[in-house]
């Protein structure tokens, strides 16, 4: 993480070297449109990894769901998922990085032990017949 005022091609040095680092078999990298210029020609003299930057379409007018981007957002909406992450409580970004790691692990245990395809939780019915301290009874 970097302050709001770092360029992301300035700011993009650090992941990609801990990327090269912590998973030396990641080859490609995709970054959105912030992240070309000299970032890319880093990342392939230095890290020996291939920085591709996505682009819209050039004849592209308004919104239009990009797939590696989707990808990306889908993923930030399943941690979000998660109460505490919905708020940026943290005070360290390390902290901020444990409760990343710790929601995904979370996701990917759940996945890995369920039977079956994913449901989504919807509206649950009513029960007209429950009863019980401070519930009124329906009949």
């Amino acid at each position: 993480m970097v302050a709001a005022n770092v360029q992301d091609r300035d700011g993009g040095k650090r992941p990609l070297l801990w990327t090269r680092l912590d998973h030396p078999s990641v080859r490609k990298i995709w970054a959105d449109q912030g992240f070309a210029g000299r970032l890319v020609d880093w990342a392939t003299q230095i890290l020996g990894r291939e920085l591709e930057i996505v682009r819209k379409d050039p004849g592209q007018r308004g919104f239009q769901v990009q797939p590696k981007r989707w990808a990306i957002e889908r993923s930030l909406s399943w941690i979000i998922a998660n109460r505490r992450l919905a708020r940026d409580y943290e005070t360290s970004p390390a902290h901020s990085e444990t409760m990343v790691r710790w929601a995904m692990i979370g996701i990917m245990v759940r996945r890995l032990t369920r039977r079956g395809p994913a449901k989504r939780s919807g509206p649950r019915p009513l029960d007209l017949t429950a009863t019980g301290p401070g519930q009124p009874a329906f009949r």
